[in-house]
């Protein structure tokens, strides 16, 4: 039986992530990680794979990912699971599995990597793509809103990425209800004109049809009550506290009204930072407060905050600033010096990224490979160097070329 000769290639929605598009990945994950640091979070990893009633109790039957786009199966064992669809789920789950919920105090974490969601394929929106997150437990105060909302500003910035700030608060559960009422009243006169996910939002969490992306129902939806002129006392307070901080702050936002989320479990403060640099796909991060959600997935009430940035969104508007690290080639020239050139690179690489190469040879070719290699400073030994215990190094980007004391190289910044 012949095997087949057809080429294995990555599946649809899915990529590698490589050259150019790796630096700035890894780029991004380091300085988004010194950033969080800096606000008190500690890095959190979770599975991949979770139980799919995780998500189906938290994100919600209303979600397109629970209804469509879920890669679930039911593996060996019997169980039905899922590959995560989002990120602050399975960080509940750890929470309320640690029983932090019951030992008090604020917890902040932050995660990076990849999610899964069977959807349409399409630029800045795949199948597994990756995202960079924060949580945080614990505190029930809108300053920490306004933290959040600071600290996703201050990972923008650094990379260089400009947006809008959308804003706009969901309520609670004292005010959620008379809002669903009069949105679902205002809605029956034309439900019949929306869209099939509109008819199933409408039963299962209807402020989610103010999220529909289809223009007809958007443009039935233009005189739909407002959640903003609904809101009790608390909410509104809330509101108007998390607005003046921003404006105290010289943080400028857009209250978007229809700003409802994909997800079931926020309440309260709903937030989006948005870019015009990447076409249709333009929400870059988003978040919002989440008190509920603890007790969702059979935690104690615990009030909770996150958000999430999709890192493939943003790679192509990331902007490196301009600091370039040393990559610094090592050689020998001949064989009695090779063992020494070893040892030199691994006391370089310590503080240095540096490239050894194993076989001996001559100037030229050290150099072109160096070249190759993208390596702007080139140290070579010879027997001559050896035997003085100095190096030659050449600085390719300035020319500049000398024999120093190998004891100074290897102390060198």
């Amino acid at each position: 039986m012949q095997s087949s000769t057809k080429n294995i290639q990555s599946l649809r929605g899915m990529k590698d992530i490589v050259n150019e598009e790796s630096v700035l990945f890894t780029y991004f994950i380091e300085n988004a990680s010194k950033i969080a640091k800096k606000y008190g979070f500690s890095y959190i990893e979770t599975p991949l794979l979770e139980e799919t009633a995780l998500f189906k109790r938290s994100v919600g039957e209303s979600s397109d990912i629970v209804n469509k786009e879920m890669y679930q199966f039911i593996d060996k064992g019997e169980n039905d699971v899922c590959l995560r669809p989002e990120g602050t789920a399975g960080v509940v789950r750890h929470f309320v599995e640690k029983k932090l919920d019951r030992a008090g105090g604020t917890y902040k974490w932050y995660y990076y990597g990849p999610m899964f969601r069977y959807e349409r394929p399409q630029k800045g929106r795949l199948r597994e793509f990756h995202q960079f997150g924060c949580e945080v437990f614990g505190i029930d105060s809108v300053y920490e809103d306004a933290n959040i909302i600071m600290l996703i500003k201050e990972i923008l910035d650094f990379f260089g990425i400009g947006f809008t700030l959308k804003l706009n608060s969901l309520g609670c559960k004292e005010c959620m209800p008379s809002y669903k009422e009069n949105l679902v009243k205002h809605i029956s006169t034309f439900v019949n004109e929306l869209c099939e996910d509109c008819n199933r939002r409408i039963l299962t969490n209807p402020i989610r049809v103010l999220d529909c992306k289809n223009e007809k129902c958007q443009s039935l939806l233009i005189n739909a009550p407002k959640i903003t002129n609904n809101l009790c006392n608390s909410c509104n307070s809330d509101f108007e506290k998390l607005k003046e901080i921003l404006d105290f702050n010289n943080i400028s936002y857009e209250i978007d009204s229809n700003l409802v989320r994909g997800l079931d479990y926020y309440n309260k403060t709903a937030f989006e930072f948005v870019s015009n640099e990447i076409g249709s796909q333009s929400a870059i991060a988003g978040g919002g407060r989440y008190d509920r959600l603890v007790e969702f997935l059979g935690g104690k009430s615990t009030a909770g905050i996150g958000f999430a940035i999709g890192i493939e969104r943003l790679l192509e508007l990331v902007k490196i600033k301009e600091f370039k690290e040393d990559f610094v080639y090592i050689g020998a020239l001949d064989e009695n010096c090779l063992n020494e050139a070893f040892k030199i690179a691994i006391n370089k690489r310590k503080n240095t990224k540096t490239h050894i190469e194993y076989n001996p040879r001559s100037f030229g070719k050290h150099f072109g490979i160096a070249q190759k290699l993208n390596c702007n400073i080139v140290a070579l030994i010879g027997e001559n160097e050896l035997k003085n215990s100095t190096i030659f190094i050449k600085n390719l980007d300035t020319k500049e070329e000398k024999n120093i004391a190998l004891e100074e190289f290897l102390v060198e910044e």
